[in-house]
């Protein structure tokens, strides 16, 4: 099978936007594709004009219904341990599992995305390392450009090998036209210190499919789906 799981170094890096550009640019090569947000909070959140709900992105990208994308889904933008908490509705984690594998079973290629970082916990003993774990996906790691990106890239990247995952690649975003020195560096030195292949992913200007797959495109699609 196919695929990747995608997470961040933060929330609020652009995992969502990265996974959706990812599952576009494959549906614009004709295949197959399924794309899963397993557990999802922060649905009471309000909307925002120009960008739908991360479910509702993943959905419009891979072609399928919004109710497909996430198996539990929470209302206060909390982490999932949490948010189950605060709702009196607990997470099962082999209801996840079962979703992740009937998407193996429809499509060619699946693209799963997280929730926050990799060690966020999803219950009080499973975290987000132990899903990307058990779907046996290769990791692909959304990153900010700005100061501060090494140190949480590089972090990540300790988590993920410490925790036996297979890391495809860092993707920095919103990777800018005229990168400033700074950015640059920030490129090169998490791809000679982190020892993983570092791409750019740029602005995404329109939530819809055309558009995100154009970005998509210019990803390593075909060595991380080799």
């Amino acid at each position: 099978m196919r695929g990747c799981f995608v997470t961040g170094t933060d929330t609020g890096v652009g995992k969502t936007v990265l996974a959706s550009a990812i599952a576009a640019a494959l549906r614009a090569r004709r295949l197959t594709v399924r794309a899963l947000k397993p557990v999802i909070t922060g649905l009471d959140d309000p909307p925002d004009p120009d960008w739908p709900p991360d479910h509702e992105l993943l959905a419009r990208a891979a072609g399928c219904l919004p109710e497909q994308v996430f198996t539990a889904g929470y209302g206060p933008p909390v982490s999932p341990h949490l948010a189950s908490e605060l709702t009196g509705r607990p997470i099962e984690v082999d209801a996840l599992l079962a979703a992740v594998d009937t998407a193996r079973r429809e499509a060619e290629t699946l693209v799963v995305e997280g929730v926050g970082g990799l060690l966020v916990p999803i219950t009080t003993d499973y975290n987000v390392r132990d899903l990307a774990r058990d779907t046996g996906l290769p990791l692909v790691i959304a990153s900010r450009c700005e100061l501060g990106t090494i140190n949480h890239t590089l972090l990540t990247l300790e988590a993920a090998r410490a925790g036996g995952l297979t890391v495809a690649g860092v993707v920095l975003t919103p990777w800018p036209v005229s990168p400033d020195p700074v950015q640059r560096s920030n490129l090169s030195t998490i791809g000679l210190l982190g020892g993983a292949p570092v791409a750019t992913l740029g602005p995404v200007q329109r939530a819809d499919p055309q558009s995100l797959a154009a970005a998509g495109q210019t990803l390593p699609l075909d060595t991380w789906f080799s």
